[in-house]
């Protein structure tokens, strides 16, 4: 007589974000299952599974983030000793999508490092992968699995709602960029607040100036969102430039803090009130220090994903 074995499923996590994966199986209440993952001299990764995953559904938690080629490889590997382990599905949930900002040729002869990165998991062995807020939408595009892509915004409303003691005639969101306006007019709908953008003219990589602000920020809260803050550039040029035109005060709300070179630096130097960002990238020792630094967890999104796609319940409602 044959048996039907109950859908098992186990979390595992690489070692990019064993903070963030923690507190998904504290969520869940589910144990984080054990992986052991070490470098030989050489620097090569090794990766041994020590939970039986054989006909199991594997969750891995783990952000492509610095240092990025090395978390990338790690996945893959992992990815790969599953398969081979006979997993029945390899959900891969990264927070942060690594490569993310190489989305287009931007000059002849140039890669399109994104699109490498996404056949690089599916043929490594990826059923399935999970992000938060992607730099450009259209990645979603690069995968022929299923990819779901959530927002961090409702964790950043809430926490704006509790936090900033303004009203939506006394706030303003700023976009840093044309790109960014659809992000900075949704959270202004929900605050029924104006919205600014800033016009900026980029000289360089990671080299921003900004020019002139399109809105009102006169006398109000300024909150500039973005995606992710990497260098703090961008950043700390649209708030001189959001004060310079009189705003009552500048908070930076961002969903990853990439956090590097002299971001700290600036941050800690800048005009900005406070910088809130969330834990799909774990913080450095600097950033832990800086007091203007807030960090936020999207661990109750994921989990909450994580088991509606384990129980082939609806997503579609985590991505409002």
């Amino acid at each position: 007589m044959t048996m039907q074995r109950k859908r098992d499923w186990v979390i595992l996590s690489g070692n990019a974000n064993p903070g963030l994966a923690q507190k998904i199986c504290e969520r869940l209440e589910r144990p984080l299952g054990v992986l052991e993952s070490r470098r030989f001299s050489d620097g090569e990764i090794f990766v041994e599974i020590k939970e039986n995953v054989r006909g199991r559904a594997v969750y891995i938690i783990q952000s492509t983030c610095a240092p990025v080629n090395d978390t990338v490889m790690e996945l893959l590997i992992i990815i790969d000793a599953l398969k081979r382990a006979s997993a029945k599905e390899i959900n891969v949930v990264a927070p942060y999508y690594g490569y993310s900002r190489q989305d287009r040729k931007v000059s002849p002869r140039t890669p399109i490092s994104a699109k490498l990165t996404a056949d690089l998991l599916t043929t490594a062995g990826a059923n399935r992968v999970v992000s938060v807020d992607l730099h450009a939408g259209q990645i979603q595009g690069f995968f022929n699995i299923p990819f779901d892509n959530l927002y961090a915004m409702p964790v950043i409303q809430k926490h704006l709602e509790q936090t900033i003691g303004a009203s939506g005639e006394e706030l303003v969101i700023v976009s840093p960029d044309a790109g960014g306006v659809e992000r900075a007019r949704a959270l202004a709908k929900r605050f029924n607040a104006a919205v600014a953008i800033i016009d900026k003219r980029r000289t360089g990589p990671n080299v921003a100036k900004a020019m002139n602000i399109i809105g009102d920020v006169a006398g109000k809260t300024a909150i500039i969102l973005d995606d992710m803050i990497d260098t703090a550039g961008t950043l700390t040029e649209a708030a001189n430039a959001v004060m310079d035109h009189q705003a009552k005060r500048v908070i930076a709300a961002a969903t990853h803090g990439v956090l590097s070179g002299p971001a700290i630096e600036r941050i800690s130097q800048s005009r900005i009130e406070k910088v809130i960002i969330t834990d799909t990238i774990p913080l450095s020792e600097d950033a832990r220090k800086c007091l203007k630094i807030e960090q936020l967890s999207v661990a109750p999104l994921l989990a909450e994903a994580i088991y509606r796609i384990h129980h082939y319940d609806s997503v579609s409602s985590l991505f409002t």
